[in-house]
Parts: structure tokens; C-alpha cells; sequence
């Protein structure tokens, strides 16, 4: 990478400031994944995503050129050496922060946040976290609102230690992607147009050789990738790239990856919107004139009578938060419609596909250790439609359905374990798990990685 280190050096001074504003800004600053992923829905029920093009990845997979021999920094020059601006005393763990160059042609950079192992961190193992949208931010929700060492204190000016936060259980290591996203960024303004699922998967395996080749002690270490929502589609495209390019032998590029852990993920359209469907009308959230409708105009397209349905749903359900819906409505997100597809610099998304059941095939083929969440009080991803999503893989039950613990010996959901994948929900939890069952969240992570589901 070739450091700009005064425009570095700006841009990590604006994050610690960055990390002080969040409590204030919430949803309405582009970190509402649920909004951004139900705009994206229906912009592809509307026929505005290119679809076909992803499609032929998911049967036979990605190709990808070189990850290119340039300069890829220090660690060093990316540690945080004072800690964050008003986090509290006895912090003993370290945190870095950065950029690392994925298309140095175009200047493309992707803007990471790390913090290690609170305890014996090279005893621990590295975990990617990775909001979905498309186009939300990892650092504003997933560090600085879910899961990160720190949250922000109700003053706004000073930090608290997340009692749950993942550090705790491994090297955490968040980022903002594609280039558009948070402080992520492109020297040539046309990719803010042209973002789409394959070149987000192409740019962040090509950031994971360069970060490695920056943080080498981390390499040989298990490697785990977590997520939400839209990175429903993100981990397995990305898992997909990383097993492909293991299998060709350069173990210069090599990653141990082992395990993949998703949140109220999207996994295939006709399933999720049926599940969605499904949801609403079994909470009671929806007439059943208005379930017929939506069953009988919206398979999975758009046409004037679905919208019409669309938008009685939104009169149906009020104004509720459709990502928890039994919790409060934030004041700064009282509106149930969206138009945003992404940040405030992606205003296109050029590619998407429909399915990512060929593609878990193969991770199943693989031996890959997969687990897929629910939270069961979310209405954007259901439980419903991950369910139906599982079905239409035709798994086979190894371990039929149970309930399972937190911490506290208290009932925290439901599991299933099928022979390729494992399935758990968690009670009272919205779309965002980990903000809305820390806890349980942090118990669930210790089970995948101990291999105990």
C-alpha cells in the first residue's frame, strides 16, 4: 500500500471522533441494515438489480486475477497508541485502525478496525465481523452498537466496556466494505455507481491477503467470519473465493478459514420472501386478505397489484420497528419506508443474485463448519425464512430440536444440527442479535467456536 500518511492520520482522527457521535445518530445515519436490505428487495423484485450475471457465480463460482505484489503497510503504523478518545482506564488489549489498498489502479481503499483478545490474544482466533445493507457500516453498528470492545455512554463523550463484547472470545477484526461504506473510499468516483456483490467479495478476499501480509502472526491462526443480514449473501461469496483459492495451492495467499456464523442472513429469494409473508400474517401483523395478496401477486416479482399489497403492509403493520418488532421505535428511524440502497456514496447496486443454496453446497462439500442464527422477533430476515431456506438445502437431521442455555442456565433459544450445517434461534432477539441479546449473543459464539451445538 502506498501510505498517505497525512490523509491517514486525518481520517483516523476523525474515527475516534467518529466513535463519541454514534450514540447521538443511531438509525438515521445510514446504519439502518434492515431499511437498506428491504429497499434492495424490492428494487429486485422491480428488476433493477442485474441478477443473471451473479447467477453464473453462484453454479460454478468466482474467478479472480492476482491480488497484486504492491506495498501493503505495517501494523505498527496502524496501532492506536493512546486508545480511543474518552474510553475508559485499564485497557490492556490493543487496537489498530487503517486502511489496506485492494485495487491500487483505482485507489481503492477498505478502512478496518481491530481490537485484540482481551486475555492471551495469541492463544485466541481471528474473527472478520460483517454488516449487511448492502451499504451499512461494521464500525457504526457492528463495533461501535453490537459487539465491539466499547460502547458509547449516554453523555456522548466518553466510552464504556461492552460487558459481552466478542473480544473476549477472539481477535476481532471489523470491517467497512464495499469502498463507499463508513470510511472506506475510491480514488475514482465511478465505483460508487458500479458496487454489487461480486466485486464487494473480490475486494474484501483481496484485503484479507493483504491484511495478513500486514498482521503475518495472525496467519497461521483460525480464521473465522461473522455477520448479519445482507451478509446473508457477503460470507458465503467471500467463503466461496477463500476455499477456491486455498484448493490452488499457493500458501502464500493460504487462509485457515474454519467456520462461518451468520445472523438473520438472507439466503434465497422465493424462500425468504415466503418466510416474510409467513411472519407477518402469524404475528398478526397483517390481515389474511392482505397475506392472499401478497402470495398470489408477489412471487417474487413486481407488478402494480404487489405493490399495492406492499404498501398495505405498511399500513397493516403502523409505524413499528419491522426488525424487532416488539421493541420501541426509535425515534430516528419512525419511518417504515426506505429508498437507500447503501451509504451515503453508494447509489447504485449492480449486481445481486437470488440464491446462495448452490453455493452452501459446495461449503458443505467442503467440511466447512457453518452455523446460521435467528433472532425471533425479527420481521426483515424471519426466522420463517431461514427455516424454509434450511428445507430446500434437504439436510439431514443429526440432532433433532432442543432448547439450549446462556450462560446464566436460562433457556436463550432453539437448535437443530443437520449434517452440513447447525441452526439456532434466539429468543426475544431482533435482527440485530447482538445488540438485542448480548448476552446470549456471546454465549453463542463461544458454543461455534468450541464446537459444542
Amino acid at each position: 500500500m502506498e501510505k498517505k500518511h497525512g490523509i491517514f492520520s486525518v481520517h483516523l482522527n476523525f474515527f475516534i471522533v467518529f466513535t463519541m457521535m454514534l450514540h447521538g445518530l443511531g438509525h438515521g445515519f445510514r446504519i439502518d441494515q434492515a431499511s437498506s436490505l428491504r429497499a434492495l428487495r424490492r428494487a429486485k423484485m422491480q428488476g433493477q438489480v442485474d441478477q443473471a450475471e451473479a447467477e453464473k457465480w453462484g453454479v460454478v463460482g468466482l474467478s479472480l486475477g492476482s491480488e497484486g505484489s504492491f506495498e501493503v503497510g505495517k501494523m505498527e503504523d496502524d496501532v492506536i497508541k493512546a486508545g480511543l478518545l474518552g474510553q475508559p482506564l485499564g485497557v490492556n488489549f490493543k487496537q489498530y485502525a487503517g486502511y489496506v489498498n485492494v485495487d491500487e489502479s483505482k485507489g481503492r481503499n477498505l478502512f478496518y478496525y481491530f481490537a485484540e483478545a482481551v486475555q492471551d490474544p495469541s492463544s485466541k482466533p481471528l474473527l472478520l465481523w460483517l454488516n449487511g445493507g448492502p451499504g451499512c457500516s461494521s464500525l457504526g453498528i457492528g463495533a461501535m452498537v453490537e459487539l465491539g470492545p466499547f460502547g458509547v455512554e449516554p453523555d456522548g463523550r466518553t466510552l464504556y466496556s461492552r460487558e459481552f463484547a466478542w473480544n473476549k472470545v477472539a481477535n476481532t477484526l471489523f470491517l467497512e466494505s464495499p469502498a463507499g461504506v463508513g470510511f472506506s473510499y475510491s480514488n475514482t468516483t465511478s465505483d460508487y455507481s458500479t458496487s454489487g456483490d461480486t466485486r464487494t467479495a473480490q475486494d474484501t478476499y483481496t484485503f484479507l491477503v493483504n491484511w495478513f501480509k500486514r498482521y503475518p502472526q495472525y496467519k497461521a491462526r483460525d480464521f473465522y467470519i461473522a455477520g448479519e443480514s445482507y451478509a446473508g449473501f457477503y460470507i458465503p461469496e467471500l467463503s466461496d473465493i477463500i476455499i477456491k483459492k486455498n484448493m490452488e495451492g499457493d500458501s502464500t495467499t493460504k487462509i485457515q478459514l474454519k467456520g462461518i456464523m451468520i445472523g438473520n442472513g438472507i439466503m434465497n429469494d422465493d424462500t425468504d420472501l415466503k418466510g416474510s409473508n409467513d411472519y407477518l400474517w402469524s404475528h398478526a401483523l397483517i390481515s389474511d386478505e392482505t397475506y392472499q395478496g401478497l402470495v398470489e401477486h408477489c412471487k417474487n416479482y413486481s407488478s402494480p397489484k404487489c405493490d399495492d399489497y406492499q404498501d398495505r403492509v405498511e399500513k397493516e403493520c403502523g409505524k413499528i420497528d419491522f426488525s424487532n418488532i416488539y421493541g420501541p421505535l426509535c425515534s430516528s428511524n419512525s419511518s417504515t419506508k426506505t429508498k437507500s440502497l447503501g451509504g451515503p456514496f453508494i447509489n447504485a447496486w449492480k449486481d445481486s443474485p437470488t440464491t446462495m443454496i448452490p453455493i452452501y453446497r459446495r461449503l458443505i462439500a467442503s467440511g466447512l463448519r457453518i452455523l446460521l442464527y435467528s433472532g425471533d422477533v425479527d420481521a426483515v430476515v424471519p426466522v420463517s425464512g431461514t427455516r424454509y431456506s434450511i428445507d430446500a438445502l434437504n439436510l439431514k437431521v443429526i440432532k433433532h430440536w432442543s432448547s439450549w442455555v446462556d450462560d446464566s442456565n436460562e433457556v436463550a433459544g432453539y437448535q437443530v444440527v443437520y449434517d452440513g450445517l447447525a441452526f439456532a434461534t434466539i429468543r426475544d432477539a431482533g435482527h440485530e442479535v447482538p445488540k438485542c441479546q448480548p448476552c446470549r449473543a456471546l454465549a453463542l459464539l463461544k458454543m461455534f467456536i468450541a464446537n459444542l451445538y
